[in-house]
């Protein structure tokens, strides 16, 4: 395979502009606010999210096949019932409208960057092909200082394996990190920053490729705002079972889109950009 290089939106690298900012002694606030934040979040909901894999309303026959790819919030950690992780609440949803069967796999690991989605396409199972995609990965990449150019490239790789197997695709673009009121300023605004930029090259990426993007950060962003503490788990990092119910109500519209079971899309939701 022949990976080609694609456009990539001019993108500062995560964190770097606290360095230039805040100056030495910002810098030196700013590490120590990262250690404060990660004492604080801790771990409390553990690193293995939910298994929510099953096919859900299997009596409407003609199944399709849903693939998770991604991070923690792509595997759904944080949700209280299987059924309430994203996968789960978006096959629910899925099935509901096109009345089909819909089988889900996940293969998104909590802790992962956009560099790993390609290792969990690599132990899908043997002749496995998902009818659909849907990748939310990029906040790792932000926390840890990934340059967004190679997220992009990493998720350029990903897109153009899955579209090999006519798997199409939906990314929803990284989170607004500015939503993480558990984080101190100014840790939280160079996080905000950061993330934003990353979002909007994942877009471009993604849409460049042929596939489908949704703007976590506009979409649903504003309501983990308005309700933090409905929308995120315990550790206030990760979403609730209700963060998970909205965000999978916003990824809909574009799945459905991909599929071929929708025209329109909705404020927030980027289609392919036409050849």
């Amino acid at each position: 395979m022949t990976w080609k290089t694609r456009p990539l939106l001019v993108a500062t690298a995560a964190g770097l502009g606290a360095v230039s900012v805040l100056g030495v002694g910002g810098h030196q606030l700013f590490r120590l606010q990262a250690r404060a934040a990660r004492r604080l979040i801790g771990k409390p909901l553990g690193e293995v999210a939910l298994g929510a894999d099953r096919t859900y309303k299997k009596k409407y026959g003609e199944t399709i096949e849903l693939l998770m790819l991604g991070d923690s919030i792509a595997a759904g950690l944080g949700a209280d019932q299987p059924e309430h992780t994203l996968g789960g609440q978006l096959a629910k949803r899925l099935a509901k409208t096109t009345r089909r069967a819909v089988r889900l796999h996940t293969g998104a690991c909590v802790g992962a960057e956009t560099s790993m989605v390609r290792a969990q396409l690599s132990a899908l199972p043997a002749g496995y092909r998902a009818d659909v995609a849907v990748i939310v990965v990029g906040g790792n990449d932000v926390t840890h200082r990934v340059r967004p150019s190679v997220s992009g490239q990493h998720l350029t790789e990903v897109i153009e394996a899955l579209h090999e197997h006519s798997t199409e695709v939906v990314v929803g673009t990284c989170p607004d990190l500015g939503a993480l009121t558990a984080v101190p300023q100014p840790l939280r605004g160079v996080g905000a920053r950061a993330s934003r930029q990353l979002a909007a090259l994942q877009q471009q990426v993604a849409t460049g490729l042929g596939a489908h993007a949704v703007s976590l950060g506009d979409v649903v962003g504003p309501f983990f705002i308005a309700q933090p503490d409905a929308m995120f788990a315990v550790d206030r990092f990760h979403p609730s079972s209700a963060g998970y119910r909205r965000t999978a109500k916003a990824l809909l519209p574009s799945v459905l889109a991909a599929l071929g079971y929708a025209d329109e899309l909705p404020y927030g939701h980027h289609g392919p950009t036409p050849r």
